[in-house]
């Protein structure tokens, strides 16, 4: 089932994201919750959201684009330089990468997988 039917128009900070906590394996800090909606599954288009807290992840291949929120991710492995996001950040990763997420202010971001 799509959220994202043609011709629909929907507001990326708007979508309603239900969240979960976070595994106690992955917490870094804080308690942190995450949560996930398919806007069109066949595309692999969605909206992704954590609240504050730290995490450690596992990407899979990705593009995003951050509409909300402030976070740090760092990079694990491979080992690259730390990156800020904020609104605007587009960001590539991929399958495999481990990584530690730090989320200042609610984080949300719209994704390409």
């Amino acid at each position: 089932m799509s959220e994202l039917d043609p011709g629909t128009l929907l507001t990326a900070t708007a979508v309603e994201v239900p969240l979960t906590p976070v595994p106690a394996a992955q917490i870094v800090a804080g308690s942190p919750s995450t949560g996930a909606v398919d806007l069109d599954e066949d595309m692999g288009i969605g909206v992704w959201e954590m609240t504050p807290g730290a995490m450690s992840d596992v990407e899979i291949d990705e593009v995003f684009v951050v509409v909300a929120g402030t976070a740090t991710v760092e990079f694990v492995d491979p080992a690259l330089p730390t990156i800020e996001l904020q609104p605007g950040s587009i960001v590539r990763l991929e399958a495999g990468m481990k990584t530690v997420w730090t989320v200042r202010a609610t984080l949300r971001k719209v994704y390409l997988a």
